[in-house]
């Protein structure tokens, strides 16, 4: 396994391993790191504890702080009941498009910093460059935080951190943080034509999902403010996504599960966010327990993901409008694993190939110019590590 792989060979080989978020991606991990090991290149694993997840990490150049480290996730969306045209976990080229699931994101990308990783150790570069793949991105950004502490346990520090999410190959240097809990209403079951008698636990949590309305009433109507002003849509937004529940429509529901996260503008306090969302449940929980003692609400915290805030002369900016070219302002509503690398001491900005608008798509796709963008890009990388 000695060779060289081309960009195209790596993204082919990541995407064949079906790392759904919900699977291991422990086979993907193992084959980079032989594919590592085969071009003498040490690499470290983080293991999680408790399910079968790694993340992989390595550096190559002098073993000295200032690393430009590139950041990807290892783990992709499901395509259950999705209707792709071709094998989503086979990269087919088609007019100008390579198809599967992750070539967008971000496999794409994690294929281009591993093949930046080897060809830099190859050409003897000056200043160091690491690789970060991480997992579980997919369900709430958990996976990284581990794995950064394991690094800067083992690795010298780097100073830029380039997060590959499709981004157009532009640099974008803000995003809103996210905090997320699963809710489990828990009533009491009546026959609905005494409803009054029991507690319908979909009708409580509608009184959650209904305060998650009126709040993105009030933050719309808010003038935003410089950070705000930035994003589309430029307010914190409240959301539920999934919900489940009850038994016949005769009665009163005894369970109710939804999730509910926010989108959090750089600057606002997510804690506050989570605080008012708990004084709410608890005054909807007082109300249950006024007609049945033993219903509950239970709220579980599910993923906590802090925002990108926009560096003035940062680092990791300053690197990727140097190779782009790029010097507009972009930020987005979406998170990422950025915001985990810069609140760690990074200086952190996000910039990889494709477009957010295929992520998650059946048929998902990154076209081939801006594959060959992230090529280039990654060329003129290696370039600058060596002068």
């Amino acid at each position: 396994m000695s060779e060289r792989m081309s960009p195209l060979e790596l993204m082919t080989k990541l995407v064949s391993f079906p790392t759904v978020s919900r699977d291991t991606n422990i086979p993907l991990v193992d084959w980079v790191a032989q594919y590592l090991d085969s071009h003498g290149i040490e690499n470290h694993r983080y293991r999680d504890p408790d399910q079968p997840k790694h993340a992989i990490f390595a550096h190559v150049g002098p073993m000295e702080e200032g690393a430009v480290v590139l950041s990807g996730h290892t783990d992709v969306v499901p395509i259950d009941g999705q209707p792709w045209d071709t094998d989503p976990f086979e990269v087919v080229e088609k007019d100008g498009k390579y198809f599967g699931r992750g070539t967008c994101d971000m496999k794409g990308f994690d294929a281009l910093a591993l093949w930046a990783l080897v060809e830099a150790h190859h050409a003897g570069i000056k200043r160091p460059l690491q690789l970060a793949l991480s997992y579980d991105e997919e369900v709430g950004c958990t996976g990284a935080p581990p794995m950064i502490e394991a690094m800067q346990s083992l690795l010298p520090k780097g100073s830029a951190v380039i997060v590959g999410e499709p981004s157009m190959m532009q640099a974008v240097t803000g995003h809103k943080g996210g905090t997320g809990f699963l809710t489990e209403v828990v009533g009491f079951e009546v026959h609905s034509s005494i409803m009054h008698t029991g507690v319908n636990a979909i009708m409580a949590g509608a009184k959650l999902i209904e305060w998650a309305n009126e709040m993105n009433t009030e933050n719309m109507a808010r003038k935003p403010n410089d950070i705000a002003a930035l994003f589309d849509p430029p307010f914190t937004t409240v959301h539920v996504g999934t919900i489940s529940g009850g038994t016949a429509e005769n009665i009163t529901a005894k369970e109710c599960t939804f999730g509910l996260g926010f989108r959090v503008v750089p600057g606002e306090d997510k804690d506050k966010w989570g605080a008012a969302y708990l004084k709410k449940v608890a005054e909807v929980e007082k109300q249950m327990q006024a007609v049945v003692p033993e219903t509950y609400i239970r709220v579980t915290p599910k993923f906590d993901v802090p925002g990108l805030q926009p560096e003035k002369g940062g680092a990791a900016e300053t690197l990727v409008r140097q190779i782009t070219g790029d010097n507009a302002n972009h930020n987005v509503s979406y998170g990422t694993e950025a915001g985990q690398f810069q609140e760690a001491g990074y200086s952190a900005v996000i910039c990889g190939p494709g477009d957010i608008a295929q992520a998650h798509q059946p048929n998902e796709y990154v076209s081939v110019a801006q594959f060959e963008a992230g090529h280039d890009f990654m060329k003129k990388l290696i370039a600058r590590l060596q002068s």
